[in-house]
């Protein structure tokens, strides 16, 4: 959760720990759980969260999937029986450091979503992450829902008073929806529409129905409901690059890429051209410096779990 913050994924760092403190509170959530490999082939593995934080189980099947990948050029391990784990820019970066890319999907931990056309929620924000290694620059992360917004920052909006911009929620009456205080009487919109709507459903029978993992009406609302297994599905791969090309120059190329798109004229009134990925270091460097800023509402939250659980509050 830290190393979400540092890197400037509030909404998926410490700001989740009320919802998992509730579920570890009241059974939602295994505190010991026994992870495992339940099926295997040489490239391939499905592992067993036993119910555990997420974070737990999808760092267990990252380190495989880049150990498989060692050997095989690819890895694979998919998850079931597991739960909300964090920003998943923490685990395609991994497979980076080994020279690998980094692919990653989830089934959102509650359904926000309607199929395109319909009313009923049946889709998450079912998460998509790649990171390909470069050169001198930092490497390519992409971190995105399958929504025009995530719900953690829709949560977070609310937990600050702040409005939602028009174009992320509409009513139930086909209307925008602004107030993040409300959110649970609108529809989530996916992004691109028909699109959007196709690609969650694609991550969702990846992640979760191969995994044997809960996708539509099976989720869980881990929020609501923290007495109940969630049953979430992720998958992880990692790509060894040596296995396609060789290495300092695929590196190369990459960054001759960042180059040409970092110099494409922006258009009036726009900023510079980025790369998707670029400036959480500079992010990271800064927080290290000088501290993570956290809301006061979020530290009343945090002061309000440490009383419950008899430990010491936030230094002011």
């Amino acid at each position: 959760m830290v190393k979400a913050d540092l890197q400037g994924y509030d909404t998926h760092g410490t700001f989740r720990l009320r919802q998992y403190v509730d579920r570890l509170r009241d059974g939602g959530t295994n505190p010991r759980p026994d992870i495992r490999v339940v099926k295997e082939t040489p490239g391939t593995a499905l592992v067993d969260g036993d119910n555990g934080l997420g974070h737990l189980p999808m760092l267990f099947a990252t380190e495989l999937a880049i150990k498989k990948a060692r050997s095989r050029g690819i890895g694979w391990a998919g998850i079931r029986n597991g739960n909300h784990a964090g920003p998943a820019a923490i685990y395609v970066t991994l497979p980076v450091e080994h020279d690998m890319i980094g692919l990653y999907a989830a089934v959102g931990s509650a359904n926000h979503v309607p199929p395109f056309g319909g009313m009923d929620l049946l889709l998450g924000t079912n998460p998509l992450a790649i990171a390909v290694p470069a050169g001198e620059s930092p490497p390519f992360v992409l971190d995105m829902a399958t929504t025009v917004a995530a719900v953690g920052k829709i949560k977070t909006l609310a937990q600050r008073g702040e409005m939602m911009p028009e174009g992320w929620m509409v009513g139930r009456d086909g209307k925008p929806l602004t107030d993040p205080a409300r959110r649970e009487e609108g529809l989530l919109l996916p992004i691109g529409g028909p699109k959007g709507y196709g690609l969650a459903m694609a991550i969702g029978l990846l992640a979760g129905t191969l995994n044997g993992a809960a996708f539509g009406s099976d989720v869980v609302d881990f929020t609501k409901d923290t007495k109940t297994a969630t049953n979430t599905g992720q998958f992880i791969a990692a790509i060894s690059v040596e296995a396609f090309a060789e290495v300092d120059t695929f590196k190369a190329q990459v960054d001759t890429v960042f180059k040409e798109m970092r110099e494409s004229a922006p258009l009036p009134g726009h900023d510079p051209v980025r790369i998707p990925g670029e400036g959480r270091g500079a992010i990271k460097d800064d927080r290290e410096t000088r501290g993570i800023p956290f809301h006061p509402n979020l530290v009343k939250t945090l002061n309000d779990i440490a009383g419950e659980l008899q430990i010491a509050e936030l230094a002011g």
